[in-house]
């Protein structure tokens, strides 16, 4: 009877084995043909990047390992502008400022200044590891980011998926120290005037089954709403949902579709939310140029693992 047990036990853990396997295998491949597709868009993007004048890269904000960020400027130098402190996403594990190139480039295309703050993944470095590098990055933004034409008094934070999670950890870890007793603070909540998450973890619960299908497993996760936690103890937050979008679909493919999207508009309405002059310029900016053919944009779609 026992041996009868033990078998059956491992006969379901080697199947459960197979079953994991072939899950990885197929999202790996996933993952290829997802990049093939939107290649012609890396390739220009990578361009941009290493080549243009605009881009100020690996500036260093910290002593640890990877305290680098990028910076990319407007081409013109009139008057200060507002700034977007930016984390960007990668899962915990390979996230790098340079994934946050295609943002910087097009926002920076509407007179803002984008810093894309690089940050320890794991296992180098703890969740809170990543958090201590994303305040550090934020401190020197909103002490010396006036040195490169922008406005201290118009910073902006900003996270996509991973990148948002610390980002939102960040704030709240800041808001802490602040109202503790001794705690000395280089930058302050205060001279943040708006935090943007794109398709963060917030409500983490929810997500729990998503994630554990995809290799981070359920037991990671604990329950969290951000807007309506921020809501609850008196702050504004909006929660906006763009129907019919996959995890990258606004971070990636539709940037790479040029034209306008939504999202983008949405996040340079917020920025330029005081400024009727930059309002009035982005209500006849130019589209943004197309970088991939639309039909790789919708197989990569379909094909997207995330």
């Amino acid at each position: 009877m026992l041996l009868t047990r033990r078998f059956t036990f491992l006969d379901y853990v080697s199947s459960s084995l197979v079953i994991s396997g072939y899950r990885w295998i197929t999202r790996f491949l996933a993952l290829g043909c997802y990049a093939m597709l939107l290649m012609p868009g890396f390739i220009q993007v990578a361009f941009y990047y290493f080549f243009s004048r605009q881009v100020r890269r690996s500036i260093i904000y910290g002593e640890k390992p990877r305290n680098r960020l990028d910076l990319y400027l407007p081409k013109t130098s009139q008057g200060r502008k507002p700034v977007v402190a930016f984390i960007t996403g990668g899962a915990w594990i390979i996230g790098y400022k340079a994934w946050g190139s295609l943002l910087g480039q097009q926002l920076s295309e509407r007179d803002i200044i984008v810093a894309c703050i690089d940050y320890r993944n794991f296992p180098q470095g703890t969740i809170s590891d990543m958090v201590e590098d994303a305040s550090q990055g934020i401190s020197f933004i909103c002490n010396n980011i006036s040195e490169y034409g922008g406005d201290p008094n118009r910073i902006y934070l900003m996270g996509q998926s991973a990148g948002a999670h610390i980002a939102a950890c960040t704030l709240v870890n800041q808001a802490i120290k602040e109202t503790g007793e001794g705690d000395s603070v280089s930058w302050s909540v205060s001279q943040i005037k708006a935090y943007l998450g794109l398709s963060g973890g917030y409500n983490l619960f929810n997500l729990i089954e998503h994630f554990h299908t995809r290799g981070l497993y359920r037991s990671i996760f604990l329950s969290q709403n951000f807007a309506d936690t921020l809501r609850r103890v008196g702050g504004k937050a909006e929660s906006i949902l763009y129907d019919g979008k996959t995890h990258t679909d606004l971070f990636l493919q539709d940037p790479m579709r040029g034209g306008r999207d939504e999202m983008f508009e949405d996040v340079v309405a917020i920025i330029h939310g005081e400024d009727e002059a930059a309002l009035a310029k982005d209500a006849v900016a130019p589209p943004r140029r197309r970088l991939v053919p639309e039909f790789m944009l919708k197989l990569a779609h379909d094909v997207s693992p995330f």
